[in-house]
């Protein structure tokens, strides 16, 4: 039902799903409890939204910071963009490295974050919009992210659209991580 290709960062997947192809469109599942807990995935998402951007835009590097951390699974339903995860888990061996990955809703493809992991993409297409599903509400006091230019990424733009939040984002050399590999 679902194909896991690791990536570079440890627990953190792209996960490729069955999609079926008929003359009246395509069907993709992109959840089922019982085939993520096969694969040794966390299933309890308690939240899910969406975000609408425009090209050129770039959102993150964004997580939570614990008590209120959590899995994300993401994946773009309209457009194209190249997603990335940053590992901040103090003590793991990708520590400071990402993983990038081409989502567009044509591939289909998600990628599955581990808690510990901040998360941001950049808009390929002209409009693109992305599902995010979280195992724990979000929490404004808990929100939190890295500074998008200083994570070692060739972001394919040069000068892309960031939000005065992000742009106020620690740098990765500066940043102290909350959080542990392993836990």
């Amino acid at each position: 039902m679902f194909e896991l290709v690791s990536s570079p960062v440890p627990g953190c997947f792209e996960i490729r799903p069955a999609v079926v192809n008929d003359l009246r469109g395509r069907f993709v599942k992109v959840f089922h409890e019982g085939a993520f807990s096969e694969l040794g995935l966390e299933t309890g998402f308690v939240e899910e939204y969406y975000s609408v951007s425009r090209r050129n835009v770039l959102r993150g590097m964004h997580f939570q910071r614990p008590p209120r951390d959590h899995v994300k699974l993401v994946y773009c339903v309209e457009g194209a963009v190249l997603d990335v995860a940053l590992d901040l888990r103090r003590g793991s061996p990708a520590y400071g490295q990402c993983a990038a990955f081409n989502l567009s809703a044509d591939g289909a493809g998600m990628v599955y974050l581990p808690r510990g992991l901040a998360h941001g993409f950049l808009v390929l297409s002209e409009r693109a919009t992305m599902v995010y599903m979280v195992t724990s509400t979000h929490s404004p006091a808990h929100d939190d992210g890295v500074l998008w230019n200083s994570i070692g990424v060739r972001w394919p733009v040069e000068e892309p659209v960031v939000s005065e939040r992000d742009r106020r984002f620690a740098r990765l050399a500066d940043f102290e991580s909350p959080f542990a590999y392993g836990n």
